[in-house]
């Protein structure tokens, strides 16, 4: 009786073991949970995958107004890119993504799920936000200093000339106003 319920218990465990390992949660680790690339740059989606199995890889896009899917993929196997995206995506074996050629629209959440060949699915996302590089307004930030120091320049030439006009008539001033005497006057002392 003793022997059968160490049978029965190891054969329990045994389950509970298998039914832990089949049922074991799929992991995603996101190295950056929010990422900032200029428009026309490229963008790395760091991820790490841990499943049961040769899991089905999904990214889609969400914005505000529109989700869309970028790209899916079993690693090993072809990778079924979006025609909006053609061109733009790089996918690799372990999950990870990278865009290029980004546009301010590519401005969301990109949402991975992990799918394993049991069916469990898992989901992470990474705020995307896309900022515009405006040299125009540097160039027009320069050029508009440079102006303002060329007007500061010549104002104050124009003040050091009205300077010495100024010394110059009052000094002219000055000579017409003195009696003209061509004899010294001499006192004794």
């Amino acid at each position: 009786m003793k022997t059968q319920w160490i049978s029965q218990n190891t054969h329990i465990l045994l389950f509970i073991f298998c039914l832990c390992q089949y049922t074991q949660a799929i992991t995603i680790q996101v190295q950056k949970e929010a990422v900032t690339a200029p428009v026309q740059g490229s963008v790395f989606f760091s991820v790490d995958i841990k499943c049961i199995g040769i899991p089905t890889i999904g990214w889609m896009f969400s914005g505000t107004s529109k989700q869309q899917r970028i790209a899916a993929w079993t690693p090993g196997g072809s990778v079924n890119i979006t025609q909006l995206y053609k061109g733009r995506v790089t996918a690799y074996p372990n999950g990870s993504l990278t865009i290029s050629h980004l546009q301010l629209q590519d401005s969301g959440y990109h949402i991975i799920t992990v799918t394993e060949p049991s069916g469990n699915s898992k989901d992470a996302g990474v705020l995307l936000n896309v900022t515009e590089v405006l040299y125009e307004d540097i160039q027009y930030l320069v050029v508009f200093v440079i102006v303002l120091g060329a007007l500061a320049a010549f104002l104050m030439l124009c003040i050091w000339l009205l300077n010495k006009l100024y010394c110059y008539i009052k000094a002219w001033n000055l000579r017409r106003h003195l009696p003209e005497h061509n004899e010294t006057e001499l006192q004794p002392l």
